[in-house]
């Protein structure tokens, strides 16, 4: 295989093996070792923006950041990503959707958790309305704490992602991240979905079924349900 030198830098895994001729450097190099560079320099990312974190994917994308730089390319269809982006708060309403298209991707594909609200929930984390983290549905790769984090933190956290798709490449045991803990962070009492039986899948199920307008029987400690409540009888006497 025939390589211009000049576009090759000291940390290229052909460098190594290149042998050098009059006008041409030849590189001789494993297809396993030229696929694995291939695919962890082209983590096309698709983006599930639900909320202000989405804003900084957008700057990371930017010519600032520029993620296109290590390979990294935003795609609107889920068909022809790798990574799944999640920025943002994840609702009851919503979950089912990320769910289908996270299915949509092919496979090998990886998720990355960008922000508290995508972490934990964070402000939202005991609303009913939200689920606490997107590892209690999809099983995440990296997480990027901060609220929100900035470019250079997406930058960093797919730089990450990088060394965990080479050595799991190379065959070597990548240990799976938890979650980060700050300071303030209240970690819910619902699991992370690779940590979990199914029965705590089924009772998720349920929950999120019977929530909604109609569920307050299921939350009567909630403040929002006894507020609704109260707006319905209300309603109900102006009614008459």
């Amino acid at each position: 295989m025939a390589v211009d030198q000049t576009n090759l830098s000291y940390e290229h895994p052909l460098y190594a093996t290149m042998d050098k001729m009059p006008g041409i450097t030849v590189a001789t190099t494993t297809v396993d070792m030229l696929l694995t560079w291939g695919l962890k320099n082209s983590l096309w990312t698709f983006a599930m923006a639900t909320s202000c974190c989405g804003i900084e994917f957008m700057h990371a994308n930017g010519n600032r950041t520029d993620l296109d730089q290590m390979g990294s390319v935003p795609r609107p269809s889920p068909r022809h990503a790798d990574v799944m982006v999640m920025a943002g708060t994840i609702t009851v309403k919503m979950a089912p959707r990320i769910l289908r298209l996270w299915e949509q991707m092919p496979e090998p594909k990886w998720c990355i958790a960008m922000g508290s609200c995508a972490i934990s929930g964070d402000f939202y984390r005991d609303m009913y309305s939200v689920v606490p983290g997107i590892d209690t549905m999809i099983p995440v790769d990296v997480y990027i704490p901060g609220c929100p984090p900035n470019g250079d933190d997406l930058m960093a956290g797919l730089k990450r992602l990088q060394e965990k798709v080479e050595a799991q490449r190379a065959g070597r045991w990548v240990e799976p991240e938890g979650r980060p803990e700050t300071a303030k962070a209240i970690l819910p009492a619902l699991g992370r979905v690779i940590d979990r039986d199914g029965t705590q899948t089924e009772r998720q199920l349920r929950a999120c079924q019977s929530m909604g307008l109609d569920g307050n029987e299921h939350r009567q400690s909630d403040l929002v349900a006894k507020s609704a409540g109260l707006l319905s009888n209300l309603l109900k006497l102006k009614g008459r």
